[in-house]
């Protein structure tokens, strides 16, 4: 098992715990990173292991992978990355400084930068599919 419960963030699906994007929609990634990290701290999480609907194959062993000292983002994929709870403060900081930019914050918090062989999939189209 990845992680101990999912979270949807910015938007309403049936048969989950969803959370809106904070502080407000329109935010892209961070938004929901924002809400996620502040839903962690919340309910005693350690950790947010984040990821797209848009990247169908991801790695069984994915979080532990990632696993390691502060936060860790996918290379090819900085939406897909494992965040410890207590930077929440710093991201909203961030976005409330005008930061908007995933790979801007993952700068500001040293994340590692993790690459995977093949590369993780970014699926918006039927033409992304391999």
């Amino acid at each position: 098992m990845q992680c101990d419960a999912i979270v949807v963030c910015g938007r309403e699906e049936e048969g989950f715990t969803c959370i809106p994007d904070l502080p407000g929609p329109g935010l892209g990634p961070l938004g929901g990173l924002n809400a996620a990290l502040a839903h962690a701290a919340r309910e005693g999480f350690a950790r947010v292991l984040s990821c797209g609907v848009d990247a169908p194959n991801l790695p069984p062993d994915l979080a532990a992978t990632l696993a390691g000292e502060g936060p860790a983002i996918v290379q090819s994929q900085p939406v897909v990355g494992l965040w410890p709870a207590e930077i929440g403060a710093t991201l909203a900081e961030y976005l409330e400084s005008g930061g908007r930019a995933l790979y801007g914050f993952a700068e500001r918090v040293e994340a590692r930068r993790i690459g995977f062989d093949p590369p993780l999939l970014n699926v918006n189209t039927p033409e992304d599919l391999p």
